[in-house]
């Protein structure tokens, strides 16, 4: 055999092994995952399901407004948007199951346009697809300018990349803020929401923002999902919060992180959406009603304490979760966190977290 024919060889040999490994690899990490309850067992969830709102009820309390964007669109970029199921869904019960009624309203009234990402959905945002009550308030939202602010104890802006197209030049958010702020009701924001803030200035013709701590979603988070978004948004918000004079705080990438600064409650992403809107009941004056972690929320704490103490303690504190606490984690999660990394080139952490995975899988 001539060398040529055997350097070619040689090259489909290795080939033909790569792809083995590769499609080796990638069963066994499916493999990992394999077991978590699936979405489809969840889908017929409904509220009278969930125990957090059907027991132990609280008395009415007061009114919360919700405002969700009107935007369908990315500016030019002819991509979808609209505002996130998640941020809503599950503050939503959080205000309920707290004693509030939440009324939903929009720039534009009526149905605004919603991203479910199925990869993030759990059982409390099937079951909002399932209330007829929140579903009619999100399909008949009302025109944000029809709102009497009087009627309401706080306000919460939901995010949603659509967000940044029509909060921040909206006059009637702006008076919103401006009002709420100076009585000294309650204003949440999370993720994209706290584009309602950019350009509200106070009586005192001072910047709402000015020395204000604020989180949002970053301007690391924003590029890594979407590399061009300089181009398509009318700006990135953490760089115009800071303009505006807030100091800026930015957490761990896509994990939890919530600031509260007096009566202005504003969280960093979808992760902080649960934290955020108990922290606005309490807020408000009272103790948030004791609710059962969801497995979403274990792991971003799990990933947290790797993020600050390493591979061994996060070992143990998966450990005690599952044997002392008896509580579960989300492997879907721990592998897109996974994957994440290794797009950052972050091998050594990638590595880290499908071994977790592994261990995690070992415990159920």
């Amino acid at each position: 055999m001539s060398k040529k024919r055997k350097f070619i060889k040689w090259i489909l040999i290795s080939f033909i092994s790569l792809i083995v490994l590769v499609v080796g690899f990638g069963f066994w990490f499916m493999s990992l995952i394999s077991g978590e309850t699936t979405k489809d067992n969840l889908q017929a969830t409904s509220p009278r399901d969930l125990p957090y709102l059907t027991e132990d009820l609280k008395p009415f309390r007061g009114k919360i407004l919700a405002v969700v964007t009107s935007t369908d669109v990315m500016g030019d970029s002819n991509k979808k948007t609209g505002y996130e199921l998640t941020e809503l869904s599950r503050a939503y019960y959080v205000f309920q199951a707290n004693g509030f009624k939440v009324d939903v309203a929009s720039p534009l009234g009526g149905e605004p346009p919603v991203i479910i990402d199925g990869d993030d959905m759990s059982v409390f945002d099937y079951a909002f697809l399932n209330d007829s009550a929140a579903q009619h308030k999100t399909k008949h939202t009302l025109a944000l300018e029809d709102t009497n602010p009087d009627d309401y104890q706080a306000v919460y802006f939901v995010g949603g990349k659509g967000a940044m197209f029509d909060f921040p030049q909206n006059t009637k958010i702006q008076s919103i803020v401006r009002s709420y702020y100076q009585s000294e009701k309650v204003i949440g924001a999370v993720c994209h929401g706290p584009a309602a803030l950019v350009n509200v200035t106070l009586d005192d013709g001072s910047p709402l923002l000015a020395n204000k701590t604020v989180s949002s979603f970053t301007n690391d988070e924003e590029l890594f999902l979407i590399p061009d978004a300089e181009t398509i948004f009318p700006f990135l918000l953490q760089d115009k919060l800071t303009e505006k004079g807030a100091r800026f705080n930015d957490g761990l990438l896509y994990l939890e992180n919530v600031s509260h600064d007096g009566n202005l409650i504003t969280g960093q992403n979808p992760w902080s959406t649960w934290t955020l809107a108990e922290t606005m009941v309490q807020q408000l004056g009272y103790v948030p009603k004791e609710r059962k972690k969801t497995p979403e929320e274990n792991t971003v704490h799990v990933l947290s304490v790797y993020e600050r103490q390493g591979y061994v303690q996060t070992k143990r504190e998966i450990k005690d979760l599952y044997v002392r606490e008896q509580k579960d984690l989300d492997r879907v999660l721990l592998a897109m966190h996974s994957i994440v990394a290794a797009m950052q080139w972050k091998i050594g952490k990638s590595i880290d977290l499908i071994r977790l995975m592994a261990y995690v899988k070992g415990l159920t």
